[in-house]
């Protein structure tokens, strides 16, 4: 009982700070996060690298991925991934209390019907992303099925990929 308890105010704590919103805004203000892929190197471990991303029209992250890169040939093999974003100038004054928010779902790549506009939000975003799509590069989406949300001691809490997609801002 205490257990449920304790994550009841945990989830409270992360709604008053802000919970899908602060996870948006997370997602709005910052440019590079940590995405874990199931490593094929190391089969069973997860394998982290830092990517810079963009936000779809769904409000999902949007990942430019190169096809020789480790973790692109860890999500062909299994799409299953988190992407951890974290406000990054509050974590050097204390990453334990910095807002973070770890989006958990499979990563597949963005398909024709959507790929202008993902091409433009991500160029918009990522200089020079552009240049790198006549490379060996595509894009991909996270399609989110749940977000955790840490905002600080006493605020953790999960949203689901839905009431992230749900407030996601068309243009």
């Amino acid at each position: 009982m205490a257990g449920h308890e304790a994550e009841e105010r945990a989830q409270a704590g992360a709604e008053r700070a802000g919970g899908i919103e602060a996870v948006r805004g997370l997602l709005d203000r910052e440019r590079v996060a940590v995405l874990s892929t199931l490593s094929l190197r190391h089969a069973g471990w997860p394998y982290g690298t830092l990517v810079p991303f963009a936000v779809a029209a769904s409000g999902e992250p949007l990942l430019l991925l190169s096809a020789l890169a480790q973790h692109t040939q860890n999500l062909e093999a299994d799409p299953r991934a988190t992407l951890l974003v974290f406000d990054g100038e509050a974590a050097r004054a204390d990453p334990r209390t910095a807002a973070r928010a770890t989006l958990v779902g499979r990563v597949v790549r963005v398909g024709a019907a959507e790929e202008d506009g993902a091409v433009e939000r991500y160029a918009a975003r990522v200089p020079g992303a552009r240049g790198l799509l006549a490379l060996d590069f595509s894009l991909w989406r996270l399609e989110v099925e749940e977000v955790q949300l840490v905002g600080g001691f006493a605020a953790a809490g999960f949203f689901g990929g839905e009431e992230l997609r749900a407030g996601a801002k068309a243009g």
